[in-house]
């Protein structure tokens, strides 16, 4: 994308670990529809097929909303699972958890590298799949507390992020935390400052609207209509199709011989 304790009422029913809300997923398999979107345009733009500015105004706009998506929501679920988890007894939670941001992040490490030999200047020091792995970790202690303490802390991060915005400096080393380095820009950049606080702020609305792992409200079930369906497929597979899906744009491109191999 572009530059682009837990305290409930004990009359709250308990969810099974194997339940998967279907509102969770269709939402993540929307911002993924949109997301692939968003980068079908940015091909375009850079195979010379449609000209627009994709890093500034409303595309930027675009890209950022979709981002908010993607993390918002994997704050959410970062509830589902710990509280699941936690009430089935299970245990090494905070290994998972580093494991599965260790893994994410991992991923992230594999983007430079193809960024770099892509498209060169420009390429992503720090993007959402490093900012998503590293959030799965730094969140964990938030899974643990008072919901309170992640909304604060979200808004606290979020206010700094706006801050340091402004900052630029002559070195890289604050890059991941949200310190511009002069001359330096990248197609992908969502750096912990204020990113991390739309995570804790999925954590919060987790907290709030699923405790326990369940719905406090009521919704109708919409999980077997097509489009949610479709969308619900999308959101349980998102991390695969976010890897993939560039290359085989990218690959269709080259075939129709808008590229040079």
């Amino acid at each position: 994308m572009g530059e682009c304790n837990i305290k409930s009422g004990d009359s709250l029913p308990v969810a099974k670990t194997s339940t998967r809300l279907w509102e969770i997923d269709a939402l993540r398999g929307m911002a993924i529809v949109l997301m692939v979107f968003y980068h079908f345009m940015w091909d375009l733009n850079y195979f010379g097929l449609y000209r627009a500015y994709m890093l500034v105004g409303p595309w930027q706009i675009f890209a950022r909303c979709i981002a908010t998506m993607f993390i918002f929501v994997m704050g959410v679920s970062l509830t589902l699972s710990y509280n699941r988890a936690w009430q089935a007894g299970t245990s090494g939670l905070f290994r998972k958890f580093f494991l599965r941001g260790a893994k994410i992040f991992g991923w992230g490490l594999l983007i430079i590298g193809v960024t770099y030999f892509f498209i060169g200047r420009g390429f992503v020091i720090f993007g959402i799949l490093h900012l998503l792995g590293l959030s799965i970790i730094l969140a964990y202690p938030f899974l643990r507390w008072n919901k309170w303490a992640s909304l604060t802390v979200g808004l606290v991060i979020i206010g700094l992020g706006i801050y340091v915005d402004s900052l630029v400096v002559t070195y890289p080393w604050l890059i991941w935390l949200g310190v511009k380095q002069a001359g330096v820009y990248m197609v992908d950049y969502y750096p912990v400052l204020p990113w991390f606080g739309i995570a804790l702020s999925g954590v919060f609305t987790g907290h709030w609207l699923y405790p326990r792992g369940a719905r406090r409200f009521a919704l109708p079930d919409f999980s077997q209509v097509a489009p949610s369906r479709g969308l619900r497929f999308l959101g349980r597979h998102s991390l695969l199709i976010y890897l993939i899906h560039q290359p085989i744009l990218i690959g269709i491109f080259f075939v129709l011989g808008y590229g040079a191999f």
